[in-house]
């Protein structure tokens, strides 16, 4: 999907990694070079959100089956209104990144004098409908402005990015161009990303090719939403058993309470600009504790506010990458868990395949 030419200058921009090492493509073991590997293949570039996981590499491929079975694959509902729902998600989520990756996609996709007007409306439509749920102001009721059939992958979307963007947040700047770009070399570069990302979005490669990747896991109660469309419930049933197995190993038990008690019946409004909130919920931890609490309640309900004061107390007592990774997908995984479980209540059930 990408000339030989640039897949070098593409591969770079796993650079823009920070908080964790990132591995370079050429260094990867086996099982992450699989994943890279088939990103680069089907998504058009070894795409750093998905890079970032790959200290943990079962979480790697989760995060990257997700992403492939809602957003990538081909399936009931366009590319084009996949991408806006993703931008709508990640502006409600505060993620600058992937509103500048998605938005640039979508436009590419739909450029205004050339984008029939059917496409764009139902596009716009969706996004709407996702946007008011990121911003709490859906009137009570309000359905979907798509069938059923398409509720798997639209609401998978979303709960990808509200996974997603929490990660990114963590890992990666503001922005996958680089820093301090004039405003006309800006313009250039973001129109360069939009033509690499539509070359890789016109091709939709087949559903559920990348569930091997995984081991077949139940489909968990709260994520029911999915199991119209076999693809994307393999998905999100495969990496949930991942990343739990994942949070298990590196997540305290009381932590990982406190995040599912913090997270019950949240509608997803930030909590705020101070940190007073997570300071009062981790006190009731043990002292040796709180770093990992702190560190899972703001990747889960406020992943902006995270700073590096916020990693380091979590590393004092557990160094390395692989446990950063795993604590912070798994709290960014319960969190997008939660608000997806909402969004599958409002949305009518698809008949089974």
């Amino acid at each position: 999907m990408t000339t030989p030419f640039l897949r070098p200058a593409l591969r770079r921009s796993m650079a823009g990694i920070h908080r964790v090492a990132p591995v370079r493509p050429a260094d990867a073991g086996e099982e992450v070079a699989r994943v890279f590997a088939e990103v680069e293949r089907e998504f058009g570039m070894l795409a750093p959100p998905i890079g970032l996981h790959a200290a943990a590499p079962e979480v790697l491929a989760a995060s990257w089956v997700m992403l492939r079975e809602t957003l990538v694959a081909g399936g009931r509902v366009d590319r084009a209104t996949k991408e806006a729902v993703a931008a709508a998600v990640s502006a409600a989520n505060a993620c600058p990144y992937c509103v500048e990756v998605h938005s640039t996609t979508l436009g590419a996709l739909l450029p205004g004098a050339g984008a029939p007007g059917t496409a764009r409306a139902a596009a716009e439509a969706a996004a709407d409908w996702f946007r008011a749920d990121g911003d709490h102001g859906r009137t009570p009721g309000a359905g979907p402005p798509f069938p059923a059939e398409a509720a798997p992958e639209l609401v998978g979307v979303a709960v990808t990015f509200h996974y997603l963007n929490r990660m990114v947040n963590l890992f990666l700047a503001d922005s996958p161009l680089p820093a301090g770009l004039p405003a006309a070399a800006r313009s250039a570069a973001r129109a360069v990303l939009g033509r690499l990302m539509r070359r890789g979005a016109r091709v939709a490669p087949p559903a559920g090719t990348s569930l091997d990747l995984l081991a077949s896991a139940p489909l968990p109660g709260d994520l029911r939403w999915a199991a119209g469309t076999p693809s994307v419930a393999g998905a999100f049933a495969r990496a949930a058993a991942v990343i739990d197995a994942a949070g298990a190993r590196s997540v305290p038990d009381g932590v990982r309470g406190l995040v599912v008690d913090q997270l019950a019946g949240w509608d997803g409004r930030p909590p705020g600009l101070g940190r007073g909130w997570v300071e009062e919920a981790v006190s009731a931890l043990p002292g040796d504790e709180r770093a990992a609490g702190r560190l899972a309640l703001l990747t889960a309900k406020a992943s902006y506010q995270v700073d590096d004061g916020t990693v380091a107390g979590f590393r004092r007592d557990r160094p390395g990458d692989a446990a950063l990774i795993e604590l912070t997908s798994w709290a960014a995984l319960t969190a997008a868990r939660e608000l997806g479980a909402r969004l599958g209540d409002r949305v009518p059930a698809a008949a089974g395949p």
